[in-house]
């Protein structure tokens, strides 16, 4: 990896820094920020630092240049994070995540949606329609999650306002087919003066009523309303949507005064609106705003009134539980299409997982809110996986290995988080055991059970513990987090809203408050508290984390002010520490860079050593492993744990990864052989077995048919026929010539048996008949010589022309008083001009005549036979098969 980058660009590694120390590792982040290289690699662990400004890196020709290539073939990139994550998850069947973290304005986002567009471009090769459409999905999810909550701000223009963490679910095949989203703590401020759904729904407002609106703004809109299309949402459902948008921007225009006893709104026409928008009674509204229902302890119900400050209060957590709920359903509508459905490991394989965590970043302000605590207890949650993850436990393996370790000292700030979450005595319980007192609880009595219960803790600091530190106020302040902790904790949402938006006649508006159902009367169980929520949800997302092999993108913001020039050591070197990255090159440079046990590195790499393929037989695993190591020259690079080997630098891995690589097509061809071999040995086998099934059964046909001939001719010498209509049994195909010559034989047998019969005296006839016999084959294709003799053919002919000819020769026969007919057809006369006419033949016993057909038979010549004293030969021609013949004497 460090021959593909020059030498002016700096070091591509962290780990190849000369000497590690804090100096070196800024002068090489700033020269690589300075050169436009702002991805660096520590180990398996990408350091990106934000460029400010649009770089040609993440185009098609770059994914394809990292798309199944190992992690360090090419120079550092989020690219190759992803491609390791995801041959991690396809070939090892393993879950991956890759978590991305850096203060605010880092570049977090921007890296989540590189990542999912690698992955994307990546999985279905195929183009599988159903694939795609999850892919579409994912990536348009993305979108409207940014509209809604992402905010721009004083540091950051896309800014994170909530915590994010998507699973991507992938069949065997590696191709995607679904997903699930995660939310952390959607940040409550002011909605309208904060997230990016706003200056997009006004800037459409906007351009509807004049042509000042943001041309980016009106393009953002446009790309959301596609997203949300793409994604599934009807039409009903946008439309509830920015019905809720626009509740909350009239709910920051809606002002209470007081007319001395009571309460009152500035301007009714608000809540018009606010009802109108809600689908709510005006009324309802009204009191809702200015009331609040109360049960007392004997089940009766009455209605207080508000000063000017709590109705004030109301609204403002009004308008931010209607934007908290309307971004949990968005979410929840999300994970309603992109969830894998319908799956079954049986049929459709494992199903592995890769997640990508986008978690908000971390910042300290000068005053910071009960919002930005929870955020930075998040991100030391984070940090201590990572430490726990990355240092301690690589220390620990090597340590539990029996492998040689020099220590590496780092802070482990378990201590911080334990501050924070420790039952009992973190800042979360102590500010739970204060939102549970009866009575009026205010920030200074918490503030004093803080100081009473951590003042010990060295982490933990007060103006009362402090009193020389004047950045805190007395009573007031607690390491640079301000009051109003109480409040937000308790998360006080009156009743009456809630049953206010359940019964809306928005369905979809009224699914987003289920907790509206409950009557004012009903008694349920103290809710969780917001701290509580959120500790329970984190700790829940890194047990999440903690089973996935990880993979990290740690983001460093260069500036303040956005600049893509300006580098600022100061601020850089902060976040260097406090990521503990200088640790983490330590460790990693001392370290290892991969590990793997025995058994699964032999069964990957055995069959580059002539000693292990295709098995070996030496004792152990271990030894085997070993004589791969020797044989490559790799003795220098690895060592050897109980149960795992050891691999110092990735360049060894790489070259194994390389030959094996090399190896594998030799392996197919040769595996392939041997099959395509095995294929065609049990073939052969079975053609053999079909032609011996052959010969068997022709023999059996064979003899079959003889026995059959044998059967029906074995008593022709006593037949009148001489077994002449013996139909002959169908030969197999075999016998067809053996068939042929056998009926010749028979024929001339047969003919044989009748001449000799004939006496000598006919004989001169017989050959006379043979002769016309001879002469008239081939002229016709049937000429009716094989028919047998019918005599009368014209009595025998059409109906039509039968039942004519029939009444005729009846006339004929009173008439001539002829005894019977002895030949009648049809026949074809051929005068000496070669001119043909059709005419009908009748001889009796008694007259020959010649009739006309055509004519209902009607007689032409009579001769009588006694005129007729000598026949010389008599030719029979067929004008019609067996029936119309030709007389020439």
């Amino acid at each position: 990896m460090a021959e593909l980058e020059g030498l002016e660009f700096g070091k591509s590694d962290f780990v190849l820094l000369d000497e590690v120390t804090m100096e070196q590792f800024m002068d090489n982040l700033k020269l690589r920020f300075e050169k436009g290289r702002i991805y660096t690699f520590i180990g398996e662990v990408v350091v990106s630092v934000n460029p400010y400004k649009h770089l040609d890196i993440y185009g098609k020709e770059v994914i394809e240049d990292y798309r199944g290539r190992e992690l360090y073939e090419n120079p550092p990139h989020l690219f190759a994070v992803a491609d390791a994550a995801y041959k991690a998850m396809k070939r090892r069947a393993k879950d991956t995540c890759i978590v991305i973290s850096g203060e605010s304005g880092a570049g977090k986002t921007e890296a989540s949606k590189y990542i999912m567009q690698y992955i994307a471009a990546i999985t279905n090769p195929n183009q599988r329609a159903e694939v795609e459409s999850v892919k579409n999905v994912l990536l348009k999810s993305n979108c409207v999650l940014e509209a809604f909550g992402n905010a721009k701000t004083n540091r950051n223009d896309n800014s994170s306002r909530f915590g994010k963490y998507m699973d991507i679910n992938f069949n065997f095949n590696g191709d995607p087919t679904g997903g699930h989203i995660n939310n952390y703590l959607l940040e409550k401020v002011r909605p309208s003066r904060l997230f990016l759904s706003f200056p997009f729904f006004l800037s459409l407002c906007h351009s509807k009523s004049s042509s000042q609106a943001s041309n980016n703004d009106s393009l953002c809109h446009k790309a959301v309303m596609a997203a949300l299309k793409v994604i599934g949402f009807t039409t009903e459902e946008i439309s509830s949507i920015y019905k809720i948008l626009s509740t909350i921007l009239h709910l920051g225009n809606l002002q209470f005064t007081s007319d001395g006893e009571h309460v009152v709104l500035v301007g009714e026409d608000t809540v018009k609106h606010i009802s109108e928008l809600t689908s709510t009674e005006p009324e309802n509204t009204r009191k809702a705003l200015l009331y609040r229902t109360v049960a007392t302890g004997g089940g009766e119900v009455i209605e207080k009134g508000h000063n000017e400050q709590e109705a004030s209060y109301g609204r403002d957590a009004f308008a931010k539980a209607l934007y908290e709920r309307l971004f949990a359903w968005i979410v929840g509508r999300i994970n309603s299409v992109i969830e894998v459905k319908d799956y079954n490991p049986a049929l459709h394989g494992k199903n592995t997982v890769i997640g990508v965590l986008d978690i908000y970043g971390f910042e300290i302000f000068d005053n910071n809110s009960f919002e930005q605590f929870c955020i930075n207890y998040c991100n030391e949650k984070l940090q201590q996986l990572f430490i726990e993850l990355i240092l301690r436990q690589e220390q620990d393996e090597y340590q539990r290995e029996g492998i040689t370790w020099q220590h590496i000292e780092y802070f482990n700030n378990q201590i911080i988080v334990d501050l924070v979450e420790q039952p009992h005595k973190g800042i979360i319980s102590i500010l739970d055991e204060a939102c549970l007192t009866a009575g009026k609880v205010t920030d200074t009595v918490c503030l004093d059970s803080m100081n009473k219960k951590l003042g010990q803790h060295p982490h933990y600091t007060s103006r009362k513990l402090c009193p020389g530190d004047k950045t805190m106020e007395f009573n007031r302040d607690f390491l640079f987090y301000s009051p109003g902790f109480l409040d937000k904790n308790k998360d006080p949402l009156f009743q009456d809203f809630k049953r206010l938006m359940y019964n809306s006649s928005d369905h979809v508006l009224k699914e987003m408050w289920p907790d509206g159902k409950m009557s004012i009367t009903e008694v349920t169980k103290r809710p969780l508290t917001a701290a509580t929520l959120f500790k329970n949800s984190i700790i829940a997302l890194v047990d999440k984390l903690a089973c996935k092999e990880p993979y990290y993108v740690r983001c460093i913001k260069p500036n303040e002010v956005k600049s893509p020039l300006l580098f600022d050591d100061g601020r850089c070197q902060h976040q260097v520490a406090y990521l503990g990255l200088l640790e983490n090159v330590r460790v990693r440079r001392a370290g290892f860079a991969y590990r793997q046990p025995y058994a699964r590195f032999l069964q990957r790499y055995k069959m580059t050593c002539e000693y292990t393929w295709p098995n070996h037989l030496m004792s152990t695993d271990q030894e085997a492993v070993e004589a791969i190591v020797n044989q490559h020259g790799f003795e220098d690079d690895v060592a050897y744990g109980h149960t795992k080997l050891f691999v110092r630098t990735p360049r060894t891995l790489f070259t194994l990864e390389q030959e094996r690589a090399a190896l594998i097509p030799i392996l197919v061809l040769f595996l392939q052989k041997v099959w395509r071999g095995a294929l065609a040995r049990m073939r052969c086998r079975k053609i053999r077995a079909i032609y011996t099934i052959m010969a068997h059964y022709k023999c059996y046909k064979v003899k079959a048919h003889f026995w059959e001939v044998e059967r029906r001719f074995a008593n022709v010498r006593n037949m009148a026929d001489y077994g002449k209509s013996v139909e002959w049994p169908t030969p197999p195909a075999a016998l067809m010539q053996f068939h042929r010559i056998t009926q010749h034989l028979h024929r001339r047998w047969w003919a044989r048996q009748l001449i000799k019969n004939i006496p000598p005296s006919d004989m001169a006839e017989v050959r006379a008949k043979v002769a016309a016999l001879s002469a008239l084959s081939g002229e016709r294709v049937d000429w009716g010589y094989s028919r047998a003799w019918e005599r009368d053919y014209l009595a025998k002919d059409s109906p039509l022309m039968s039942t004519t000819f029939v009444r005729i020769t009846k006339e004929l026969k009173n008439k001539d008083q002829y005894s019977q007919v002895l030949f009648s057809c049809s026949v074809r006369m051929l005068n000496w001009f070669n001119n043909t006419k059709d005419r009908a033949l009748l001889i009796t016993d008694k007259h020959i005549y010649r009739l006309e057909p055509k004519k209902h038979f009607k007689v032409q010549k009579r001769i009588s036979l006694d005129t007729i004293f000598y026949a010389r030969t008599i030719f029979w021609f067929p004008i019609k098969p067996f029936s119309d013949l030709f007389l020439k004497q």
